[in-house]
């Protein structure tokens, strides 16, 4: 799959707007405390961030748009794997959004960790719910350097 440079200059700004952190951010001290000390303790050199980007039909209302932040957020409290969730909304002044306005980053510390969330009950769950508001969605996984 080929991007334009249009794509690839987005796509590379949204890389390094989540590389240097969101807008609007929810971090590790929204966690509990017992899960906040567990990302103190273990974290390693390098982790796995899977970073995903909403862009919401016209007719999403707010309503449902913030059920939804709650609902990605909560995740990781129903699948240990989570290491770490934030999200934003893109403030970029660049113009290559695209019209994409949220962006999520979920951390793991192993592949095994992501290919146990990718089919979680809770994860199916969750992209049920979305389903109906996005009008499109696209998903990057890195590990960090």
């Amino acid at each position: 799959m080929s991007m334009n440079l249009k794509e690839t200059i987005f796509f590379m700004s949204l890389v390094v707007a989540v590389a240097t952190g969101c807008n609007n951010a929810s971090t590790s001290s929204d966690l509990p405390d017992n899960k906040e000390k567990e990302l103190v303790d273990n974290t390693p050199d390098k982790v796995l961030k899977h970073v995903v980007v909403f862009k919401y039909k016209e007719e999403a209302t707010e309503e449902k748009v913030n059920e939804i932040n709650e609902a990605f957020a909560n995740l990781q409290n129903e699948i240990p794997e989570i290491k770490g969730f934030e999200w934003g909304i893109n403030n970029s002044p660049e113009g290559l959004d695209q019209d994409f306005t949220h962006v999520y980053q979920v951390t793991f510390h192993t592949e095994k960790g992501r290919e146990i969330y990718l089919p979680h009950p809770a994860h199916k769950a969750f992209v049920e719910l979305i389903g109906p508001s996005i009008e499109k969605v696209f998903v990057v996984d890195y590990w960090t350097e």
